[in-house]
Formats: C-alpha cells, sequence, structure tokens
C-alpha cells in the first residue's frame, strides 16, 4: 500500500496521453524549475522518455487545503520500462515549500506499485542516497557527476 501524503495532497498518476495539457505544462514546468533553475543544471530536461508508450507520470497535488488551492501539482515522477525489462524511477522533483511533507514517499510507494515484481533502478542524486534507502534501493555501482552534481546508480531487487 502506498503511504499517505500530508493531508491536503492527492497522488495522480496518467499515461502522457491521457494528461490534460494544463496539467503536463505544470509537471514539465515544475521539473524545470527545480532541476534546471534551482539546481542549476542546464541540461535538456526534455529527453524524450516522456513519450515512451510505458511511462506513467505519478505526481502529487494540493487538494484545496494546502497554499489555498486545489490541483496545484507540488511533486513529480515517472516511471518506465528500460530496454533490458527493468523498471526505472525518474526525475524524482518536489517544489521547495513542500518537501518534508511526505509528499515524494508517498509517489514513490506507488512508483514501486506500478512496477511488481521487477528489478528497478534509478540515478539519485547522492546527497539522497540514504532517502532512496528507506524503499529497498542499494547502491549498484560507481558515483558518477552530471552536470556538477554526484549521483549513484541505485537498484532495488524484484524480491524487496
Amino acid at each position: 500500500m502506498s503511504p499517505t501524503p500530508a493531508p491536503g495532497f492527492a497522488v495522480r498518476e496518467a499515461a502522457l496521453a491521457d494528461l490534460p495539457p494544463a496539467t503536463l505544462y505544470a509537471l514539465l514546468r515544475l521539473r524545470v524549475d527545480v532541476f534546471v533553475v534551482e539546481q542549476e543544471c542546464a541540461y535538456p530536461e526534455l529527453d524524450g522518455r516522456d513519450l515512451e508508450p510505458d511511462c506513467v507520470h505519478v505526481w502529487a497535488e494540493t487538494t484545496g487545503d494546502t497554499a489555498g488551492a486545489g490541483g496545484v501539482p507540488v511533486a513529480t515522477l515517472r516511471v518506465l520500462r528500460d530496454p533490458d525489462g527493468r523498471g526505472r524511477i525518474g526525475r524524482v522533483a518536489t517544489a521547495a515549500p513542500f518537501r518534508g511533507a511526505g509528499v515524494a514517499a508517498a509517489l514513490m510507494g506507488r512508483a514501486l506499485e506500478l512496477l511488481p515484481g521487477v528489478d528497478v533502478v534509478l540515478d539519485a542524486q547522492a546527497h539522497l542516497e540514504h532517502w532512496y534507502a528507506r524503499f529497498g534501493f542499494a547502491a549498484s555501482g560507481p558515483r558518477f557527476v552530471e552536470d556538477a552534481i554526484p549521483h549513484v546508480p541505485m537498484l532495488r531487487p524484484a524480491s524487496a
């Protein structure tokens, strides 16, 4: 069962084709705000993987009890299948004012529910390695630097 985010948030999911344009825009803008603006990573945020047929976007949005308005995405991630059959979680982003509220944990729980019975991989920013370990992930290779940010490849075995 997925962890439940703090009151005032709801977890949603959809394939790209099922996303209303305004929601897609809000999710992509959140990713750009976190990865490109806040973390100063001038890399192509839109890498084409959002278009893959198995890609599912998972996000948390306010329900009206938080920040004064409902339906505002405050955290997002995407769930993919790699060519080798493993699941992949990526682009985990939470707006700064909502970090620590359990929102991203709820998204991770839902993402793992969408990937039953398969190994799941992700490339974590190194400072979040212990956070991902809470979900059964362990380092699976050497650290690497991407856009001046240390990362670590991580794996959650299907048996976890």
